[in-house]
């Protein structure tokens, strides 16, 4: 994509016409009522965040009502436009489903981008609506994600659904269940009360279920195949999936273009594209991590130092290594959790 050779700042209003540009894609008509998303997290470039964290609280707040608004302006005009074709071809007198807001009203949070290819101006939004659940039809609710982009000032946008979470066999709740992720505004001390239907929201709203639900309780119990040196358990695009490391070295992160990651998350942008390394030393079977991200990395709670500095504004590797116990808790940004087991964990 051609960017252009300065980029231009995002100003604050740009940012709340594209939540409302995004609450506008994400619509999703039912028979009698059409529901709009509830969730929004933006995230913008760093400097775009430090310029403007001191007015975050402000872009919210004028956020939720610029939705308020719009909503308004869709259900009118719907009614309108809907009543003048029933008078032309004279037929029964039917509304178009009218749009409700959210229950818990509109969440949004204000992130900085951690990706390196970001620009100053672009603005990345991922929202979630939990639809209703279908027992006729013997399906399980769904929530549907949607993804919109303003990047070098072309605008795009993309949808997915994801399958509610399924119930874990012992019984500790459901796959995706566990501790709820602040909501309100970044830059400053929101209030963390729990999302609507946590249990379907994904990374920061809901992790891993054995991690999150019963902190400090490790893996379920499932050992490294034979040949492979540890086990990695997660949550990932609402599945429960198992990482088998047979490498000395592995990257995890969300990868992308001119990212190699042996092991690729599917999360938030708060999960750098290369948030750790991972190694084995061959003669101990130890293992260490390089934590190389933007937001953080925990082991069984505790914060990694970072091996990253940044120098006259270039990125530097400073080789900061820490071990890692034979059986832990690696957390990522608080957005997604690890349970790591070695094969020499008993």
């Amino acid at each position: 994509m051609d960017r252009p050779a300065t980029p231009t700042p995002a100003t604050a209003r740009e940012i709340i016409l594209e939540i409302v540009r995004n609450m506008k894609e994400g619509l999703e008509p039912l028979h009698y009522s059409t529901l709009a998303p509830a969730i929004y997290h933006v995230y913008l470039h760093p400097d775009d965040m430090d310029r403007l964290r001191g007015i975050v609280p402000r872009i919210v707040e004028e956020a939720r009502r610029a939705l308020d608004e719009e909503l308004e302006t869709l259900n009118r005009g719907s009614i309108v436009e809907r009543l003048k074709i029933v008078d032309r071809l004279k037929l029964t007198r039917k509304t178009e489903p009218k749009i409700t807001p959210p229950d818990g009203g509109w969440q949004v949070r204000i992130l900085e981008n951690t990706d390196d290819d970001t620009q100053p101006g672009d603005i990345v939004i991922f929202s979630e609506l939990a639809l209703p659940a279908k027992p006729d039809f013997g399906a399980g609710s769904m929530t549907k994600r949607i993804a919109t982009r303003r990047m070098g000032g072309a605008q795009s946008s993309s949808q997915s659904y994801d399958k509610a979470k399924q119930p874990l066999p012992d019984g500790r709740g459901s796959v995706g269940e566990g501790r709820v992720g602040e909501v309100g505004m970044a830059g400053g001390e929101p209030p963390k009360p729990p999302f609507p239907d946590a249990g379907t929201l994904p990374g920061k709203a809901a992790s891993a279920a054995a991690g999150m639900a019963a902190a400090g309780t490790g893996t379920s119990g499932l050992r490294p195949e034979p040949g492979a040196f540890a086990v990695i358990e997660y949550e990932d695009g609402g599945d429960r999936k198992t990482y088998q490391m047979t490498k000395e070295q592995i990257v995890v992160g969300r990868g992308g273009r001119d990212y190699w990651t042996d092991l690729k998350l599917d999360t938030l942008a708060d999960v750098s594209r290369e948030h750790f390394r991972l190694r084995r030393d061959p003669e101990s079977g130890k293992f260490f991590l390089k934590d190389l991200s933007r937001l953080g990395t925990t082991i069984n709670g505790e914060k990694a130092p970072s091996s990253i500095e940044y120098v006259e504004g270039e990125k530097r590797d400073r080789n900061v290594e820490v071990p890692v116990p034979e059986k832990a808790r690696i957390g990522l940004a608080e957005v997604l959790y690890l349970e790591f087991r070695s094969a020499n964990h008993g």
